[in-house]
């Protein structure tokens, strides 16, 4: 089944009309402390790795899924597209239905010759927030995952 991919633009939009939606940052926590998407959580697909440079987040379905309902509204970016693209077909693997990728992320997608091609949230002079606290950044979310139900 093809992803359905949106612009930053119609994303801001989505959030806006619909506060109840979230937008999952999936990028790394460094690149998520220089600036992301306001509002977004961050739950990075890749985590860095010393041995392979970087190695996909084992914990990626599980923290989502312990945070937000399949039923749940979700957009899923990244620097450029093709993580949240990745994000995305894992989450509908794992039976959310309505998943959306945000083409041109927070950056930016270029071809080979460094052209724009889909422009990012940040050129669109969107939301931008530098914000990594309780309920946003991974680790407060990753935390509150691993924590037994109540």
């Amino acid at each position: 089944m093809a992803i359905k991919e949106i612009t930053p633009q119609e994303a801001h939009d989505l959030l806006q009309k619909h506060p109840d939606c979230v937008y999952i940052d999936v990028r790394t926590v460094r690149e998520f402390l220089a600036g992301h998407p306001n509002p977004a959580v961050n739950i990075p697909l890749a985590l860095p790795d010393p041995a392979q440079g970087m190695s996909l987040n084992e914990d990626f379905v599980r923290v989502v899924e312990s945070h937000f309902p399949r039923d749940k509204k979700i957009l899923l970016g990244c620097q450029a597209g093709p993580r949240s693209d990745a994000a995305a077909r894992l989450l509908e693997q794992a039976g959310y239905q309505d998943v959306s990728s945000v083409v041109g992320g927070f950056g930016g997608m270029r071809d080979q010759f460094g052209r724009l091609i889909a422009p990012g949230w940040s050129s669109l002079g969107l939301p931008v927030s530098q914000e990594n606290g309780e309920g946003v950044s991974y680790e407060s979310l990753a935390a509150l995952a691993k924590e037994p139900s109540k």
